[in-house]
């Protein structure tokens, strides 16, 4: 079963650099499976991610496997404890969205009815440093009442039930924010 967990891994890492949605070592994806979370090892490339660059660790970041996980696995972690709902998390880079983080208040304004639907709002978690316990908590914070955020310069992250769902979650966001530049630049 570990397999197939990984594999769906692969598959959406490598959409999502497919898409732009991150870029070079940018951005990390991860599923929570019997307890385990299976997530993007640190220095890996999600355009040609594999099975052997997935690292596994429990509940408290403890690894399961020899392989070290991405530098955000405070943020997987924080995340999964607060929110019992979630199986899957989505963490990338997509252009629009970082920068409207920089130009936006407090929350991207909902445009389509999509993302109304599957977002409800998006709130922008205050800049904090990647990879510190500060920007975990404070992240998964904001998603206790949300399932996606975006980070201040930084990245996008959104949760739910599989990792299909978050990842097509963060296009609705990165869709919403590159609507709303447009917009904000008059085009």
């Amino acid at each position: 079963m570990s397999r197939l967990v990984k594999s769906i891994i692969e598959k959406y890492s490598h959409l999502a650099h497919k898409r732009g949605l991150t870029a070079a070592f940018g951005g990390n994806l991860s599923i929570l499976f019997n307890g385990k979370i299976f997530i993007k090892a640190t220095g890996s490339v999600m355009d040609d991610l594999t099975s052997e660059q997935i690292a596994i660790i429990d509940l408290e970041g403890n690894p399961l496997n020899t392989i070290r996980p991405s530098s955000e696995w405070k943020l997987h972690v924080e995340v999964y404890k607060r929110r019992k709902d979630v199986k899957a998390i989505a963490h990338l880079h997509p252009p629009y969205s970082i920068i409207s983080s920089t130009k936006a208040k407090k929350e991207l304004p909902i445009i389509t009815p999509e993302a109304e639907v599957y977002l409800k709002k998006i709130p922008i978690v205050p800049f904090k440093p990647a990879g510190s316990w500060e920007l975990a908590r404070e992240t998964a914070k904001y998603l206790e009442t949300c399932d996606a955020v975006i980070m201040e310069n930084h990245g996008v992250v959104t949760v739910g039930k599989s990792l299909r769902e978050a990842y097509y979650k963060v296009e609705l966001v990165e869709e919403s924010a590159k609507l709303w530049y447009l917009k904000e630049k008059g085009m």
